[in-house]
């Protein structure tokens, strides 16, 4: 799943290719994608400009003329690409914005999961999925002290927190892993028991983490593409995720994979130490 690096790199990719266009027409190959009303949706987007895109987590907030916002979030696999409208749908192709320059965007998910939600502009912390989200690492808003408030109110593992979203925003499986790993965490560790001195640890690796993983494009594990068509850089990266069994660079044990959640979650058992 495209994390917050992965969605942060989509839109710097798809700003310049759509800023300034305007929509001639929306087709809808999979109404289903449109968590909104379809027909409307439809009705609504249509003459409308491409103003800008902004992104909260991994929202992201396509911001159009007539005070409206499309609210887009890829989940698993969903990937949008500039083509000429004339270009043959590719069967994962299920929604089409028509420009009135004879190029289209097009939104393309293997899976079918992505979700797309017009709202009106300014009221997507309320209306949408974002309304339950946590703050964004590198925010004004994220402190050491909210980070540490935000743990303690949780009694259950520091992976499954970061996870949950409501703490902190943009997190996903791999960036959760390798923040723990960093910082020296066991991942079944209490979130409410983590030391005030591992919370600032935690803190400050989080944002130096996705920090990093932004001026490198992104994880390109199996799928992920930015609006481009690249893929991105920080997998050379990972010191956890993906290697399990391979010795800890930082202290030659094995890394030890197990589910946490359902997830799978590599570490260090001897760097990694546990808070209960």
């Amino acid at each position: 799943m495209p994390e917050m690096p992965e969605v942060e790199t989509v839109r710097r990719t798809l700003l310049p290719l759509i800023k300034g266009k305007t929509i001639k027409e929306v087709t809808l190959w999979y109404p289903k994608i449109i968590a909104s009303d379809p027909a409307e949706f439809v009705q609504k987007v249509a003459g409308q400009e491409v103003l800008t895109i902004d992104r909260y987590a991994k929202y992201l907030l396509i911001r159009l003329s007539g005070n409206l916002t499309i609210v887009s979030h890829l989940r698993m696999e969903g990937k949008y690409r500039l083509v000429d409208v004339a270009t043959p749908k590719d069967k994962h192709d299920h929604v089409q914005f028509a420009f009135t320059d004879q190029t289209a965007l097009r939104y393309n998910d293997v899976r079918k999961f992505g979700r797309m939600q017009l709202v009106e502009t300014g009221t997507e912390k309320v209306t949408t999925g974002i309304s339950k989200l946590g703050v964004e690492p590198n925010s004004p808003e994220f402190t050491v002290k909210y980070l540490s408030i935000g743990l303690k109110r949780k009694k259950k593992s520091i992976k499954n927190t970061l996870l949950d979203q409501s703490v902190v925003a943009g997190l996903g499986n791999i960036y959760v892993d390798e923040v723990l790993w960093e910082s020296k965490i066991h991942p079944l560790s209490m979130a409410n028991k983590i030391p005030q001195k591992k919370v600032k640890e935690l803190h400050d690796n989080i944002n130096a983490l996705i920090s990093l993983a932004i001026e490198e494009r992104g994880t390109t594990i199996h799928t992920y593409l930015d609006a481009n068509g690249q893929t991105g850089g920080f997998q050379k990266m990972l010191q956890v995720y993906g290697h399990r069994g391979e010795p800890c660079v930082r202290c030659g044990t094995p890394l030890e994979k197990i589910k946490v959640t359902g997830r799978g979650t590599t570490y260090c058992p001897h760097c990694q130490v546990m808070y209960r």
